[in-house]
């Protein structure tokens, strides 16, 4: 059973997110052999000031 987790911005509307998770789905399935319904994807929505690249924090640019 594959387990896919995203760290992704919040902001993403729920429709959006059923494309990306029906896309990641789509192409475990392609690549890895498994059944659609094996595949779990877990979207962890993390705050802008709760992330940083190169020293600062997202919420700073």
């Amino acid at each position: 059973m594959p387990t896919i987790n995203v760290q992704l911005f919040e902001g993403r509307t729920p429709e959006q997110k059923r494309e990306f998770v029906k896309a990641i789905t789509e192409a475990t399935v392609k690549t890895l052999g498994s059944t659609p319904e094996s595949v779990d994807v877990l979207i962890h929505e993390v705050k802008r000031e709760h992330w940083a690249t190169g020293g600062k924090l997202w919420s700073d640019q």
